[in-house]
């Protein structure tokens, strides 16, 4: 079953030199499979490649979507240079897939390819999840109550934030990481006590 953290979290730090990327394809002619399924099955070799060896650079959960006729796969990389060598690596997949494309398909129109990278670090990227498990970069980082990171966007990137909060945080007991370990809260996972000292709002 699917841990959810109840409240509002954020991503901890450590999203220095880490990497988003985004990969994927779009079938531009359905109606011609010969063209576009080697591009399809070419994907989830790569993924298997890169969770069995991660030392590679791939880091977290990879996660697949399907909008139309567009796929994107969704990556976080440990780095920018780890990224690079494995798309030009002679003894990866990628490298012999994409010679293959340039080869077969290139510029005829049949099935659309592409990718974003985008160069992470703490100071701009900002996060927010809502009774989520753990998602996007807090998969990568862990997730800390949204009140360690800031209760606005402005604030959890580093910058004063003189407005209040647009809409009232939400409170939730964070039980794992900020219980007193005597505390009689714990049974039911919310603190219902102000005396504990332990309440947060996240």
């Amino acid at each position: 079953m699917t841990t959810l953290l109840q409240g509002r979290h954020s991503a901890n730090v450590g999203a220095d030199g880490k990497v988003l990327f985004l990969i994927g394809m779009r079938f531009n002619q359905l109606w011609k499979p010969w063209k576009w399924f080697p591009v399809f099955v070419a994907m989830p070799r790569m993924l298997i490649e890169l969770q069995k060896n991660r030392e590679l650079g791939l880091v977290g959960k990879p996660r697949t979507y399907l909008s139309g006729r567009t796929v994107l796969v969704w990556q976080y990389w440990e780095s920018f240079e780890k990224l690079a060598a494995y798309s030009r690596s002679h003894e990866s997949a990628h490298l012999p897939a994409w010679r293959r494309f340039n080869a077969k398909v290139r510029n005829n129109g049949s099935v659309g390819i592409f990718h974003e990278t985008i160069l992470l670090s703490d100071a701009t990227v900002e996060t927010v999840y809502g009774n989520m498990p753990l998602f996007g970069l807090a998969a990568v980082t862990g997730a800390v109550p949204a009140i360690q990171r800031g209760q606005s966007a402005k604030s959890r990137l580093g910058e004063t934030d003189s407005q209040p909060p647009a809409v009232e945080p939400y409170c939730f007991f964070f039980v794992r990481t900020v219980f007193r370990a005597n505390c009689s809260c714990r049974s039911v996972g919310v603190c219902r006590k102000i005396r504990c000292g332990y309440l947060v709002i996240s």
